[in-house]
């Protein structure tokens, strides 16, 4: 499986921003989607993530309750839909396709990350 992950950008603090992820191959059905973060200096985060069907989604503290994750699996496609934008949600983000968890060694694949800059 091949992640490309797009629609990061620069965006005041109480905006929006909506992530995409591709994924190439037949196959997307049978993972779990995650999205982490990596901001400078620390390490990679658990962001949210999203069970193979979509029914089951798991989300950090940080997050909850702004953050929204969905999928299309007729379109291979994980979405992360960012509201209330914090200058603490900078990062790069990436998506991952595994078993779906919190934990980023349970993903077997990463998209490239896409930058998210929230200006304050």
């Amino acid at each position: 499986v091949q992640l490309q992950a797009s629609g990061g950008g620069l965006v005041q603090a109480g905006g929006s921003l909506r992530l995409s992820c591709a994924a190439s191959g037949r196959t997307f059905g049978a993972y779990g989607m995650g999205w982490f973060r990596q901001a400078p200096g620390k390490e990679r985060e658990f962001v949210t993530a999203i069970s193979t069907s979509g029914g089951s989604t798991y989300y950090a503290d940080s997050v909850k309750g702004r953050f929204t994750i969905s999928r299309d699996n007729a379109r291979n496609t994980v979405y992360l839909q960012m509201n209330s934008l914090k200058p603490e949600d900078t990062a790069v983000y990436y998506c991952a396709a595994g078993y779906g968890l919190k934990y980023a060694r349970t993903y077997d694949y990463w998209g490239q990350g896409t930058q998210v800059t929230v200006s304050s």
